[in-house]
């Protein structure tokens, strides 16, 4: 009881301060109230808004980063990474990876990855870094093989396409520019050199 009354005792002075600033607050005008509002209100707004938009205002993205190394709608094999080297920063040296920066503005783009010794996996990015799809050999089998395009694209296919469409595997993708990142496991350090050469079998380009 003691203790309890001894906590009551030190908050008595917080509450007075407290009820004295409110008070305080009361008496400000209306209009100045009105204003401090609105700038707390345009403040969070402004938070918000720059936490949304970084990935797309960062200096030297993903998409920019392998830019420099890659022409749209071609598969390009990535160097292993280092120490202190690498093309995109954590990455995994246990993957031997390889990207396509497909471009979408004039027709769609197929994608063909072999799967290598372990495991395979095919991701899909906007420009801006938005992961939108992905996939395994383990789901597709032996060999990935899709068609990219966006949704206008898809819903101008002639209607005898559709039909062979249902047969493959069609992603849409929500902006005409991205990134199609492949990555393979290498289990040994031995296995490095055969995994790389399955996987420099993988491409990437404009449907005919």
């Amino acid at each position: 009881m003691d203790a309890i009354r001894d906590r009551r005792t030190d908050a008595g002075p917080l509450r007075r301060r407290l009820g004295g600033l409110l008070a305080r607050i009361a008496r400000w005008p209306a209009g100045l109230l009105l204003s401090a509002a609105v700038a707390v209100v345009l403040a969070g707004i402004a938070h918000i808004i720059s936490i949304l938009a970084m990935p797309a205002l960062a200096e030297r993205n993903a998409y920019a980063r392998l830019s420099e190394l890659a022409e749209s709608n071609m598969m390009v094999m990535l160097p292993d990474p280092t120490p202190q080297e690498a093309v995109l920063p954590m990455t995994d040296p246990a993957f031997i990876s390889a990207v396509c920066l497909y471009d979408l503005s004039q027709r769609p783009v197929k994608v063909r990855v072999p799967a290598t010794s372990d495991y395979t996996s095919v991701s899909f990015y906007t420009a801006e870094g938005l992961a939108f799809y992905a996939l395994s050999d383990q789901a597709a089998g032996a060999v990935i093989e899709l068609d990219l395009m966006t949704a206008a694209q898809k819903a101008a296919l002639p209607e005898d396409e559709e039909i062979t469409a249902a047969d493959r595997l069609v992603i849409v993708s929500p902006s005409v520019e991205g990134v199609v990142m492949v990555r393979a496991f290498v289990r040994e350090r031995g296995m490095r050199a055969g995994v790389r050469k399955q996987l420099e079998a993988a491409g990437c380009g404009q449907a005919s």
